[in-house]
């Protein structure tokens, strides 16, 4: 089969690699019918995640048919179309089974490497380094599902792949951000990032009862796409976002701020931004985690601080003083999808939502190399690249 694999920093090819097998009797074969590249994915494509070996197979953004399945899955059936979330999870262990499925205790088979640089592992993810499984991603015309009786959700009649694909990630991982915000009736929650996970973090918002958003960006599609969707937007290039979010909320703050940026902040943002990417280059420093301290210092007394921008390792100069005397709340997780997909899903068949409005471009898989690059460069209105086997 095809499928797209990582062979270095920037280097991206389409190869020829075997077709997956069942390995286990929970295991699903599922053709790929649509598949997305991350702004996580990104950060491998720019070599900053570990333990990625030449030839993996990359993506975690996937749905398709199912076309084999081992003989223990009992709730699906050969021909189900579904959405696989990235997460994987074995929904019978401790985390599973209290909803915190991204924290599974079974699906990383590398669970100790995990721990060296963590301490504890998280659950396995598809096509992101060896150090989380070394699973292979759903780039690819076809994928292995393990645990498939617990992931993949059935898609309703009607709705196009389309509408559906980005339940497996940016659409739960953008809700869980809002939702992390304990939004109140009128809130006002600034959104550090307009890519994908952040414009869905903005509608979120909105339907989790926010009275304003206030979105931060630069490129000018992404600000565009977040004032269709009701946000207030402020430039990082061109304004000085302390001072603007201060002006427009009257000296008090955001209620809640969402980092949807990570590790990967614009180099030219700042000066602590400059830094950053000398530390990372030297190797020392692991992050750029310039967002995450603008978000402390711009989040009201007792506010919340919702960060699912993916970061690695050990961040430098974390205001901890700022947070901690202004008594602020830290909320983060990689998103246990499996726990949104119920309501998500639900949201999307009754019309309060559209996921497809983030996709800029439709491509095939073979083209997957050159828009990596339109993606990570930001160039030609790229906001979502979906491609189809």
């Amino acid at each position: 089969m095809k499928a797209l694999c990582w062979h270095g920093k920037a280097d991206m090819r389409c190869d020829t690699v075997p077709d997956p097998k069942i390995e286990h009797l929970r295991d699903a074969i599922v053709k790929v019918t649509a598949t997305a590249i991350c702004g996580s994915d990104l950060h491998i494509y720019g070599g900053l995640i570990p333990t990625m070996e030449h030839g993996d197979v990359i993506g975690h953004e996937a749905m398709g048919e199912i076309v084999e399945l081992g003989s223990e899955v009992k709730n699906l059936r050969i021909g189900d179309r579904v959405v696989i979330p990235f997460t994987i999870a074995c929904g019978e262990c401790f985390f599973c089974k209290r909803g915190f499925y991204s924290g599974c205790e079974r699906s990383n088979p590398n669970a100790q490497t995990a721990e060296k640089l963590w301490g504890h592992s998280p659950a396995g993810l598809f096509g992101y380094s060896h150090l989380l499984g070394g699973f292979a991603g759903g780039q690819a015309e076809y994928v292995r599902v393990p645990y498939a009786d617990v992931g993949p959700i059935k898609v309703p009649q009607g709705l196009a792949d389309e509408q559906v694909l980005f339940l497996s990630d940016v659409f739960p991982t953008g809700y869980m951000a809002a939702d992390y915000c304990n939004i109140q009736q009128g809130d006002t929650i600034a959104v550090w990032g307009c890519g994908p996970v952040g414009q869905f973090a903005i509608r979120s918002a909105f339907l989790l009862g926010a009275g304003r958003v206030i979105a931060i960006d630069t490129v000018p599609e992404r600000l565009a796409l977040a004032q269709s969707a009701g946000a207030e937007t402020l430039d990082f290039m061109k304004e000085d976002i302390y001072n603007a979010l201060q002006a427009l909320t009257k000296g008090r703050g955001p209620d809640a701020c969402i980092d949807a940026v990570g590790t990967e902040a614009e180099t030219m943002a700042s000066g602590d931004s400059i830094l950053d990417r000398v530390k990372v280059a030297t190797f020392m420093g692991t992050d750029r985690p310039h967002v995450l301290r603008q978000a402390i210092h711009c989040c009201r007394n007792f506010g919340t601080v919702s960060i699912v921008g993916v970061y690695g390792g050990f961040l430098d100069k974390i205001p901890m003083g700022s947070a901690i005397n202004r008594g602020l709340t830290f909320r983060m997780a990689q998103t246990p999808v499996q726990h949104y997909l119920p309501k998500l899903m639900q949201l999307i068949e009754q019309g309060e939502i559209d996921p497809s409005v983030i996709i800029t471009h439709q491509a095939r898989l073979e083209d997957g190399p050159a828009l990596y690059k339109t993606f990570r460069e930001k160039k030609d209105g790229c906001v979502k690249v979906v491609m189809k086997p």
